[in-house]
């Protein structure tokens, strides 16, 4: 790998694109089996002299960045998840070309840039991905943010990579270079991210506190809603094997309802429902 790179190119990084790494990475992490700072096969976590503490994940996430270029100017504001298969170093075609459709509908100007992926450093197999989504950008970014936290750090643990031909041995190889780049806001932005960064509970306890509270919650709603569907099912079972006696406005309410159902998972709805949340999320990270 080369130090640096000779492109001349001048990347321009948003906050958004590091909040959505960040957020599919801690998604993930919280999804394991295994707690992180356990020693299971999952994750391990080991402090060195440094104050860095190193996680040996078992799995890392992968997604495409988005933004424009306009001459030698790239700009990346956002970026969206990517379903990989490990085993093959492949990614979901399908699935890629369907959500860059969607983003297109919301932003049309945006363009997809190169992906990103988690980890200390880019490895040999990244070269597989990088190559694949040369038919949709003949000189893919790669965005790598490093989860390990190092408290000495002052710099941001994302680093951005192009990729050069070199000959290296006689044969000509495509090799990752490192690229510079600066952090580019907009006023909602900014707004946004301190808001964020300053987010305090209301009733004075810790964010943990709050976010285990907020999860108990839905876990709650989950379960309740989960016992009345059973409740519902055995009565339904049972007027159906005669032990109980009919009750047609039951019958005709659960008809009603099941009915629904076929439209709900259908095609339409998924894009319908994901660019409503693509919106809405927007909203969110860039309103105040």
């Amino acid at each position: 790998m080369a130090s640096s790179s000779s492109s001349g190119l001048t990347f321009k990084l948003h906050p958004l694109v590091i909040v959505n790494i960040s957020d599919h990475y801690t998604r993930v992490k919280s999804q394991m089996n295994s707690p992180l700072t356990s020693t299971s096969s999952s994750a391990t976590v080991n402090n060195n002299s440094n104050g860095v503490e190193h996680h040996q994940q078992a799995h890392r996430v992968y997604g495409c960045v988005i933004g424009v270029q306009r001459g030698r100017t790239v700009e990346i504001f956002n970026s969206f998840e990517l379903l990989y298969d490990p085993s093959t170093h492949s990614l979901d075609r399908s699935f890629l070309e369907k959500k860059q459709e969607l983003y297109k509908k919301v932003f049309p100007h945006f363009y997809i840039l190169g992906w990103y992926s988690t980890g200390s450093d880019a490895e040999e197999s990244d070269m597989h991905i990088h190559k694949a989504l040369m038919d949709i950008n003949e000189s893919p970014l790669y965005v790598l943010l490093n989860p390990a936290i190092n408290h000495a750090q002052k710099d941001l643990p994302v680093t951005i990579y192009e990729s050069e031909l070199h000959i290296i041995d006689g044969i000509p190889q495509l090799i990752f270079v490192r690229s510079s780049y600066t952090i580019e806001t907009v006023e909602a932005e900014r707004i946004s991210v301190d808001h964020v960064a300053h987010l305090k509970p209301s009733d004075g306890g810790s964010a943990a506190t709050q976010l285990a509270a907020h999860l108990t919650g839905i876990h709650s709603a989950i379960k309740m809603l989960n016992s009345r569907i059973r409740v519902l099912h055995h009565s339904l079972v049972g007027m159906q094997k005669g032990d109980l006696p009919c009750e047609n406005s039951l019958l005709r309410q659960v008809s009603s309802l099941l009915r629904r159902l076929p439209a709900i998972e259908s095609e339409k709805f998924q894009d319908d429902f994901l660019m409503v949340s693509l919106i809405f999320f927007f909203c969110i990270c860039l309103s105040k």
